[in-house]
């Protein structure tokens, strides 16, 4: 079974939003191994922000091996539609037998993390906060695998 790990930057505070995450952790079980990590956020009031994605960065990076592939969230990543996306899945997952995504915190995530990953992914030209990204992100993975198996979620 192929594996997926999501390395966040601290914890989910909103209530619904900790529950979407669960609702699709689970669904993706049926498809996936799935290994969620959170990483401690540096405290915004006690440092400059560069250092703060930085320090972030350091903690994402200790939990990325060399033979990862590794996708980043980030505003500025590609963007693709549902069934292309499924397809890019479909392919990482043959050649490299597992994917590592990373989702910043408040901040974004650092240069070094950016320049770790092999590709950018934009989930819209919309912003969203990290917390929601994540909800997304899970979701899109649940729908991706849905579109590879032909099942009815994806209309």
């Amino acid at each position: 079974m192929p594996r997926i790990r999501i390395i966040v930057v601290g914890q989910t505070k909103l209530p619904f939003l900790f529950d979407g995450q669960q609702f699709y952790l689970d669904r993706l079980q049926h498809y996936t191994t799935i290994d969620w990590l959170e990483v401690k956020p540096v405290s915004i009031k006690k440092t400059r922000e560069q250092f703060i994605k930085e320090e972030e960065g350091l903690s994402i990076l200790r939990y990325i091996k060399d033979r990862d592939y590794v996708i980043a969230l980030d505003q500025r990543g590609r963007t693709c539609d549902s069934k292309g996306w499924a397809s890019q899945v479909e392919q990482i997952l043959m050649e490299q037998g597992g994917i590592v995504f990373v989702v910043g915190g408040t901040l974004g995530l650092s240069e070094k993390v950016l320049t770790r990953a092999q590709a950018t992914l934009s989930l819209s030209r919309l912003t969203f906060t990290h917390e929601m990204a994540r909800l997304f992100l899970l979701e899109q993975l649940y729908r991706a695998f849905t579109i590879l198996r032909g099942e009815k979620y994806h209309k």
